[in-house]
């Protein structure tokens, strides 16, 4: 952790941060740390401004920690955005230079959390209450002392299982206050760099959305840990943790750090939270929900909704039958699309579902504050444990991960096809054209042929050299991302629901991003 604050930054410290809280502080107008900002704060609070930026650059430096190798006789490097740093210098102007909305995010979040623990610190000793606060936090809470014995076990038995089949990917989440989102990124980071584990944990005062992946020796003493920390214990059990094949293999690094929302829905937590979501079904209970869903002769004329929470490619390659899997790219486009669509939830029944649960946590609480539903219901850790009881049941096809490797198989049902021959295919690559990140269903066939792009325009480009592209160019630029619209809207056309796990009829699912071209565009392989 960084070091504490300077010794005259005691008493006025508590002045500085209360007069901090009347602030938008998710407004990047207000917590830029421009010259008109600092313009209108007195020599006090810019000093204490400054502070707090200090602690966030130094905080968001040591999420990206990494063991240097033995032969070193440095102790660490940093790796960021793939690259690989070996000396301070170099990592301290790439943060500077790349990541500086990360810094004023967390600048505004180490300032608001100061706020609330100040306010709620009464009951400390006055000598404790003259004690600067990240002080305090820091000489009371080492990151150390929350990390397994891990001496009984060579690096070899930690580290063994990554890049083959022996390996393990955690999916979990848990939704509890957290004062101190910052310590906890602190602790994570070196948790997972403890553990050799690599995958992306997210942290908010709402709580922490982790995907982790290492050898399942790894994996198990991380869910040890998650499971006996006084923070995490009461709220979580075994069953939270969602498994799968994999390893530390499946993630490029890791990546912690400290978020308004550990899902983004674009909504604070203080509009929408997750303390009221939809009634959580078991997934045995949400099988025969469905299953009397899928009964019913006109099931567009039922008073159950079947609602898939996730984008667009993922339920394009699996999803249940009978659902309702709206065309989005984000999901922080649904509550848009809710709102574009309400009269389409009046007086219904809602099952919702995402891939472990979180989705539908906030997204169930949104829906039932809008009022308009009989009932929300969601399925309780996601799609993942319902296949893990019901691998034949009403899912069909693959499911979706953000990871390495894209999708995982319970069953043998294609339901998606080849965006240029039409044959049934669900294994998505990437665009093969540099600098766009669109994702691309081509069989292996097609691929024999050239047929490798998102899109005609992505095609063109790969037929051409391309520059060397600057560090931060990736951009969506390609005819994909203006195919459809942004929020679909479900009431101005009859809803088609796939009843069966067929190939799509159509191909109006493509959308801005991540998706595939139309078929009648290439009609010959490119030129090489």
């Amino acid at each position: 952790m960084p070091s504490s604050t300077s010794p005259d930054q005691g008493e006025d410290l508590e002045t500085c941060v209360l007069r901090f809280s009347d602030l938008d502080l998710k407004d990047t107008s207000v917590i830029n740390p421009s010259s008109s900002l600092k313009a209108e704060l007195d020599v006090s609070t810019k000093k204490k401004y400054s502070f707090a930026k200090k602690k966030a650059f130094a905080l968001f430096v040591k999420t990206k920690e990494v063991p240097a190798p033995s032969f070193e006789c440095k102790e660490k490097w940093w790796k960021c955005c793939q690259q690989l740093f070996t000396d301070q210098t170099s990592i301290h102007r790439h943060v500077a230079t790349q990541h500086a909305d990360d810094i004023c995010h967390q600048t505004a979040s180490i300032l608001k959390q100061l706020t609330v623990t100040l306010s709620s610190s009464k009951s400390l000793t006055s000598a404790d209450k003259r004690t600067p606060l990240i002080e305090y936090l820091t000489r009371n809470h080492d990151t150390s002392a929350w990390l397994p014995d891990t001496s009984c076990f060579s690096p070899d038995e930690l580290i063994s299982g990554q890049g083959s089949d022996k390996g393990e990917v955690l999916l979990y989440y848990c939704y509890r206050d957290l004062e101190d989102p910052h310590w906890v990124c602190a602790w994570q980071t070196a948790l997972c760099q403890h553990l050799h584990l690599t995958g992306k944990v997210r942290i908010a005062t709402e709580g922490i959305n982790g995907t982790v992946g290492g050898s399942k020796l790894a994996t198990r003493l991380y869910v040890e840990v998650m499971l006996s920390c006084p923070l995490f214990k009461d709220y979580l059990c075994k069953d939270d943790f969602k498994t799968s094949e994999g390893g530390a293999c499946c993630f490029p690094e890791l990546r912690v750090g400290v978020f308004e929302e550990i899902v983004p829905m674009g909504i604070s937590p203080n509009k929408i939270s997750y303390k009221k979501p939809g009634i959580h079904l078991s997934p045995g209970e949400f099988h025969k929900e469905v299953e009397k869903f899928l009964s019913q002769a006109n099931q567009e004329q039922s008073d159950t909704i079947l609602l898939d929470c996730r984008n667009f490619y993922e339920s394009k390659i699996g999803r249940f039958q009978g659902c309702l899997a709206p065309d989005i790219r984000k999901f922080s486009y649904f509550p848009s699309y809710v709102d574009k669509n309400l009269e389409l939830f009046r007086e219904k029944r809602v099952l919702m579902y995402c891939t472990g649960g979180i989705r539908c946590e906030r997204g169930s609480a949104y829906l039932k504050a809008k009022g308009v539903c009989k009932e929300v219901f969601q399925l309780k850790g996601g799609i993942h444990k319902y296949l893990e009881e019901f691998p034949d049941g009403f899912y069909k096809g693959k499911l979706f991960v953000f990871d390495e490797r894209y999708a995982l198989s319970y069953n043998s049902d294609i339901v998606s096809e080849c965006s240029y021959c039409g044959a049934p295919w669900d294994q998505y690559k990437l665009c093969s054209t540099p600098q766009c990140r669109q994702l691309v269903l081509t069989c292996p066939a097609c691929q024999g042929q050239g047929f490798t792009a998102c899109c005609v325009t992505c095609q063109e480009k790969g037929n051409r050299p391309a520059p060397i592209p600057a560090q931060n160019s990736f951009k969506e630029e390609c005819e994909c991302t203006a195919r459809r619209p942004r929020i679909p809207s479900e009431l101005s056309q009859q809803v088609q629901l796939p009843m069966s796990p067929e190939p799509r009829p159509d191909g109006d699912e493509d959308g801005p991003c991540l998706c595939e071209p139309q078929r009648q565009h290439y009609s010959k392989p490119p030129q090489s």
